[in-house]
Parts: C-alpha cells; sequence; structure tokens
C-alpha cells in the first residue's frame, strides 16, 4: 500500500467523498447513480431517515399487536414470522435492482429485525393485565 493510502498512525485512510470514481463495474447495463462518494452517502442517509422512521412505525404496531396474545407462544407467533420473512423474500425479488444477494441481505435484517421486535414485545406482554382487570379494580 503506498504512503498517501495511511495516516500518520499508519491506520488505512477512508476514501475521499468528493472526486471521480475510483473503479467501473464490468457489467455493461449498470447505470451509475451518484457523481461522487459523498452524494452515495447523502442518498444512503437520507434512506436511512426513512427506513428507521418506518421501523419507529412498525414498532408501534408490534406494541399494539401484545394486546391481542394470549400468552408467550402467541408472541412469538412462529407461523407470522415465517409469513414474514416470505413477504420480505418476494418484496426483496420484485425490487431488486441488480443487487447481488439482496434477497439475503433482506432476509438476515428482517430475521434480526423481528427477532428484536419479539423480544420487546415479550417485555410489554409481561406487565400487561388481562383486559377487565382493571376496570374490575376500579369498581370492586
Amino acid at each position: 500500500m503506498s504512503s498517501d493510502t495511511r495516516n500518520a498512525a499508519g491506520m488505512p485512510l477512508e476514501p475521499a467523498t468528493e472526486g471521480a470514481a475510483l473503479r467501473e463495474f464490468t457489467d455493461p447495463a449498470y447505470v451509475p447513480l451518484c457523481a461522487s462518494l459523498g452524494e452515495v452517502r447523502r442518498n444512503i442517509d437520507r434512506l436511512d431517515r426513512e427506513i428507521v422512521r418506518l421501523i419507529a412505525e412498525r414498532a408501534m404496531y408490534v406494541k399494539d399487536a401484545a394486546r391481542f396474545k394470549r400468552d408467550a407462544f402467541q408472541v412469538s407467533a412462529p407461523a407470522r414470522q415465517a409469513e414474514v420473512y416470505a413477504k420480505a423474500a418476494a418484496l426483496a425479488r420484485e425490487h431488486n435492482r441488480g443487487f447481488e444477494n439482496l434477497d439475503q441481505v433482506v432476509g438476515h435484517t428482517y430475521r434480526a429485525m423481528v427477532a428484536a421486535f419479539i423480544q420487546n414485545e415479550q417485555l410489554y406482554f409481561d406487565n400487561m393485565i388481562p383486559a377487565g382487570d382493571k376496570h374490575d379494580q376500579d369498581h370492586g
């Protein structure tokens, strides 16, 4: 590695965010999306804001779902998990514009997300009371 690719401490430098691309795809059908790495990162940041907003919205529906569950098995809902994974895989195929292994990225992402949501939904479930109990206690 040449000396201009490392900092004074000998650590590799981060890539420059402005300037021309240093590499090209061999696929003639590939159409570049951005003129610089900075532009790529700004678009990724824009998408991350939207993705996190949607995850936060999804989280509130997961929280609400706990009200309809009878026990821990229903919270984990393995059949529903399989359905969600299958739908996510189908969506990955539908929306893929040429990213190799997108289905795997989506699958890993959904498995991690669903596991985290189930863990939190279980915490909500564990701290809930059966419907009617509070009302009955207030009038008892």
